[in-house]
């Protein structure tokens, strides 16, 4: 299946740069996020390499009859009628597992955000566990590991760090993406 994904992505004009690193457990934050396309692109690439991506997603999609196509492919059913601590939830899911990379978009949606949504952050701290920072570049059609980050006990200075990863990167939609940095 890998070589497959791999052929696709290839066909669609799309390659992979950087190493992903031998690591079990990670949060893997992907910007920009401003299409539907990011998804399945991101999808191939992650199958592509023979890993498997776990992200969330609506509780809804994880009902029939969708639902068991969903979980297989890493779906993480959210339910947001409830008030429950998803830093908690996640951190104690990445407890019980042996292996989980989540992946998570910071921007929490497709349309400009410069106030990034920080669960990403908070999850990978509580749960111990590093931030993996991946870019999607439409104009070089790349998809790059661009490092490691471990949370410091500084997180003004960690967002501003880990956004400067993002500088010069081309959203699908580019007037949808901003780094807030201005």
């Amino acid at each position: 299946m890998s070589n497959f994904c791999g052929f696709l992505l290839k066909v669609f004009g799309w390659k992979i740069k950087g190493e992903f690193p031998p690591l079990k457990k990670l949060v893997v934050c992907v910007a920009p996020h401003t299409s539907n396309l990011d998804f399945f692109i991101g999808k191939l690439a992650y199958a592509s390499l023979g890993l498997k991506m776990s992200f969330l997603i609506k509780k809804e999609w994880t009902r029939p009859p969708l639902g068991k196509f969903m979980r297989k492919h890493g779906a993480i059913g959210i339910d947001r009628s409830k008030h429950n601590s998803m830093t908690d939830i996640l951190s104690e899911l990445f407890r019980k597992k042996r292996e989980l990379h989540l992946i998570i978009t910071p921007e929490g949606t497709r349309k400009r955000n410069p106030n990034w949504k920080l669960g990403f952050y908070y999850i990978a701290k509580k749960a111990g566990v590093p931030i993996l920072i991946v870019s999607m570049d439409y104009k070089k059609k790349e998809i790059s590991i661009l490092g490691i980050y471990k949370p410091t006990d500084d997180e003004e200075a960690d967002i501003v760090a880990i956004k400067n990863y993002y500088k010069g990167v081309t959203a699908c939609h580019p007037k949808r993406f901003t780094l807030g940095l201005d």
